[in-house]
């Protein structure tokens, strides 16, 4: 046991009871702090080091860390309970030599020896311990785990770096394998916490495969743990903190001098930043409150806004309950960066449609939500050419997000903002009509599914099969937006096929599920719902709020939707699996598909060419994936 580490010089050996591991760890990023060497260590003028066993609680541990100078006791609490014990043990002999009755409290002391206490301790501790077991495995049975999610399928997660609206998203760092922290030391039983050295074998998201020092290449007891969590910390900690370092017990004779080990092994090693739980802290605080007032879509009607009350905060997600629900059972569930929610009074400025509250004036305690909280849009210069009514576009479908539909351009709003409606399923008083501004990445040129290899759905009652944008345009006398006029900004995003990741099923935004990347389109993912049928995916940008590492739900105290087993979706058919498709048939079904070939179309007589994007792969920088050339 040790009150924390120290480091010594580099001549400084360890002796071990077995070969000693000589491999040297790979190099890590320069901005982790280094454990640096600076030559403190203490040792015992007479040689002494290696275990020794605490007079009091018996407990086994290394012997430079025992308190007293003849090193008899694990901890003061042990040596002051050892003192007491024997001050009473020498009242209870002076009451016996002077004749006195004992007292029932020295009866009591005399039943309860010394030895006898040590063994009434031991069946506690094993009483404990097999608690901790039953309750651990109730949890490996009941809940959803990442850890053995990701080992027994060999996955790979999608890295914190990817995700700028997560805790931690922008200031991650290079924290990767080989790091070395600070954990408690679960492989003991002692009363109290303890801790020990472990090293990060892989990352998942917030997780982290780690391996306590001194184990080397046995993964025996590798185990998760989040790196956000609140016992996780930079090695030091425990020797600013006072706090005890004990080898595991399945180790702990493997070295006789474990400081000498330590001190070897990590000098020269990297660990997280001395303010690293100040950042996860700080990044989790979030500007917005409850008794909030915001502008969000009506997801009854989508062509129009309504005012809803910030009911909860978790993560960053909202909890919003529209105005006029009397049970508050009428919700809304997005990101405080949603595109969908706006200050009040953000409808009325841009000329969109708003179903104005029957409450005439604020209830108590609720106010505005200040404007600047709200997520930026790019400012767009709608003087020259611009978009305009009846225009034709692909966009993705608000209420069936698999799928990339044929779209007008049904009324253009200001500060860049457009309505949109899909074509063929469009009711008479444009209730479905959604609004996406012109920067958005789900809206798209004529071409781009075609161009990309994706299935594009056609007006639903369009008989002309294969679908052809230039027999379509020809036929409804309409013109494809300008190519020019779309966002083709595609960032560094670092998302790859196959990687795993917590997403917001945006069908029923209140549920957030195990999740899998399976195709990347510029800045276009497709996301698949592990255990669920493809006809679930959806199409969301990689820049979205509504996607989040591994470990996200676990981390800010979410419920995570489990991966669906094939039992599980038959048993669900008339649960949520039904709840889903009630809903898809509430907002027109799924449309029919069409694969089309890829080929150059003349559309009113100007030459369109296509940059084919990359399918499938990450796209890095500012990809024109679609051009015009000029005539």
């Amino acid at each position: 046991m040790f009150d924390g580490y120290d480091s010594c010089s580099e001549d400084t050996s360890s002796s071990s009871s077995s070969e000693e591991s000589e491999e040297e760890a790979a190099p890590l990023p320069s901005s982790l702090p280094i454990i640096k060497n600076n030559g403190q260590v203490y040792t015992y003028p007479d040689g002494k080091s290696g275990m020794a066993t605490c007079e009091m609680c018996g407990m086994v541990g290394v012997r430079d860390a025992f308190y007293s100078k003849t090193k008899r006791f694990c901890s003061v609490s042990c040596s002051r309970s050892y003192s007491s014990n024997s001050k009473k043990a020498s009242i209870l002999a002076r009451l016996q030599v002077t004749g006195k009755p004992p007292t029932k409290k020295a009866k009591v002391l005399q039943k309860q020896p010394l030895v006898a206490k040590l063994a009434a301790y031991a069946q506690y501790q094993a009483t404990l311990q097999n608690q901790a077991k039953t309750k651990s495995a109730a949890v490996s049975t009941e809940g959803f785990n990442w850890g053995n999610y990701i080992n027994s399928n060999s996955f790979i997660a999608a890295p914190v770096t990817c995700f700028k609206h997560a805790p931690m998203g922008t200031c991650w760092g290079d924290i990767s394998e080989n790091v070395r922290v600070e954990v408690p030391n679960t492989d003991c039983s002692l009363p109290t916490k303890v801790f020990w050295i472990a090293g990060i074998v892989k990352l998942a998201g917030y997780n982290a495969l780690l391996r306590y020092e001194g184990f080397e290449n046995d993964s025996g007891l590798d185990f998760w743990y989040s790196i956000c969590g609140s016992d996780i910390h930079p090695v030091g900690w425990c020797a600013a903190s006072g706090k005890p370092l004990v080898p595991p017990r399945t180790i702990q004779h493997k070295y006789t001098n474990w400081k000498a080990f330590l001190v070897k092994r990590l000098t020269g090693a990297k660990t997280l930043p001395p303010d690293f739980s100040q950042k996860v802290s700080e990044s989790m605080q979030y500007p917005f409150k409850p008794c909030m007032r915001v502008e969000v879509v009506d997801k009854r009607h989508l062509c129009r806004t309504r005012v809803a009350v910030v009911e909860s905060v978790i993560g960053g997600r909202l909890r919003l309950v529209y105005e006029e629900s009397e049970d508050r059972t009428d919700d809304f569930w997005c990101h405080m960066h949603s595109p969908l929610i706006h200050h009040i009074g953000w409808s009325r400025s841009i000329g969109h449609r708003f179903k104005r509250s029957d409450i005439t004036k604020k209830q108590d305690g609720h106010f505005d939500t200040p404007p600047h909280l709200f997520a930026k849009v790019k400012e767009v210069d709608q003087s020259g050419e611009w978009f305009k009514e009846g225009m034709k576009l692909e966009a993705i479908d608000p209420l069936n997000l698999s799928t990339i539909c044929v779209a007008t351009i049904r009324k253009v709003l200001a500060d860049g903002f457009l309505m949109i409606g899909i074509d063929g399923s469009e009711a008479a008083d444009g209730s479905d009509w959604f609004c996406y501004h012109a920067t958005s990445p789900s809206i798209f040129p004529v071409g781009f599914c075609e161009i990309n290899m994706i299935e594009l759905t056609p007006p639903r009652g369009y008989t002309k099969l294969p679908f052809k944008w230039f027999d379509y345009l020809r036929e409804t006398g309409s013109i494809a937006a300008p190519v020019k006029l779309f966002n083709k900004d595609v960032p560094n995003h670092g998302f790859r096929v196959g990687m795993k990741l917590e997403a917001v099923d945006l069908m029923e935004p209140r549920l957030i599920c195990v999740a899998t990347v399976t195709r990347i389109i510029h800045r276009l993912l497709r996301i698949h719902f592990d255990g669920w049928e493809e006809e679930y995916d959806q199409w969301v940008d990689c820049e979205s709020p509504d996607l989040y590492p591994v470990g996200w739900c676990q981390l800010t105290g979410y419920q995570l939707q489990p991966p669906a087993s094939q039992s599980s979706r038959e048993s669900q058919s008339g649960s949520s699996k039904q709840k889903k498709k009630t809903k898809s048939q509430q907002y027109k079904g799924h449309k029919k598909m069409t694969t089309l070939q890829l080929k150059e179309e003349l559309i009113d007589g100007e030459d369109y060419s296509f940059l084919q994007g990359a399918s499938d792969q990450e796209s890095n920088g500012s990809a024109n994936f679609y051009i015009k050339q000029e005539p």
